[in-house]
């Protein structure tokens, strides 16, 4: 059963296993560093759907039944499945996964979402009140920017500080480690965020307010373990981009602790800042979700990668809090990898 490491972490006895993992990216996302690692990517940004939103619909869908033939397992086998993303109640993954007919609880955490369903279907596995739960994921440029910010025709100009929402799902198949033996990645513990709000407003300017969110998470995890950065193989943020990431570094600096030698941030890895033209990184739930689920996991099972520390990080904002004027508050929650 799971226990208390501290206040806000949560230690998971078992090591409930990673199963299996799968991505599916779009055409911009493949071009980047990592495009040989994700397990199918696509030309055309509709996927050949009639809408932007019908086309995240399916990168969810894609990724679940890729992870699961991955893991020779039926959408029976599966217990629940915990989903979500960044569009009005989480549409994508409502349209996308209707049709599996696996018990589904919605879930939204912005772009920490990938590490907040990982840790929900993780607790469940741990408690035996599932053998096996999937947590995915998604975010689609095109929709992202329909909803939160201007219609694509508007052109208007993107600040340096924007980051460039990633098109691109990640799902994870979950199972319990004495079933599952040969698994060799397990989930060892989870530390749950607390809300930040640095009274933000500049929804082009994600990296800084989600920044103290990381910072936070990660310092509670650090003094509840008793561990420090060298203590891993890599800090791994989602979506922070290059302000972010440097505001993160600083912030945990002034508390003493250093992670940079050991940190790497999800929205700075999978686009060529230099040659791609994304400003200041990658952002949105898949984004995060697609270089876990990609490279990160690959090279734990090979042996590369031992203890990786991920943390999802979220702007919990809407377009309705945008348009009143409101600041945007922040979330990051925490997933400690074995292997």
């Amino acid at each position: 059963m799971p226990s208390r490491k501290g206040k806000y972490t949560v230690e998971l006895q078992t090591k409930p296993a990673v199963l299996s993992f799968a991505s599916v990216v779009g055409k911009k996302e493949y071009e980047g560093p990592y495009g040989r690692y994700y397990d199918k990517n696509y030309n055309d940004t509709t996927l050949g759907e009639k809408s932007w939103e019908k086309a995240e619909s399916r990168l969810q869908n894609e990724a679940v039944n890729i992870a699961l033939r991955k893991a020779n397992l039926k959408n029976s086998d599966i217990d629940c499945i915990f989903a979500g993303d960044l569009l009005n109640q989480c549409i994508s993954s409502t349209f996308g996964l209707k049709g599996l007919n696996i018990p589904f609880l919605g879930q939204f955490g912005a772009c920490s979402t990938m590490a907040q369903t990982m840790a929900v279907a993780s607790l469940f596995v741990e408690s035996g009140a599932a053998k096996k739960a999937v947590a995915v994921t998604s975010s689609h440029f095109c929709s992202a920017e329909r909803q939160f910010r201007y219609p694509l025709e508007y052109g208007g100009q993107r600040t340096p500080t924007a980051q460039w929402t990633a098109t691109a799902a990640g799902s994870v198949t979950i199972g319990t480690r004495n079933e599952n033996l040969n698994a060799k990645v397990g989930i060892s513990s989870v530390t749950f965020g607390r809300i930040t709000d640095y009274g933000i407003k500049d929804v082009n300017n994600m990296g800084a307010a989600m920044a103290p969110a990381a910072a936070g998470t990660l310092l509670d995890f650090f003094r509840d373990t008793g561990t420090g950065p060298l203590d891993y193989d890599l800090i791994l943020t989602g979506d922070l981009g290059k302000v972010g990431s440097d505001l993160l570094e600083q912030l945990t600096r002034a508390d003493h602790v250093d992670i940079a030698p050991v940190h790497n941030d999800c929205g700075l890895m999978i686009y060529d800042r230099e040659k791609q033209d994304v400003h200041a990184g990658g952002s949105g739930c898949g984004c995060s979700a697609a270089i876990l689920c990609s490279p990160i996991l690959q090279q734990m099972e090979a042996g590369r990668l031992h203890r990786v520390v991920f943390i999802g990080t979220g702007a919990l904002m809407s377009p309705t809090s945008s348009q009143q004027g409101e600041t945007i508050p922040c979330v990051a929650h925490l997933v400690y990898l074995t292997a």
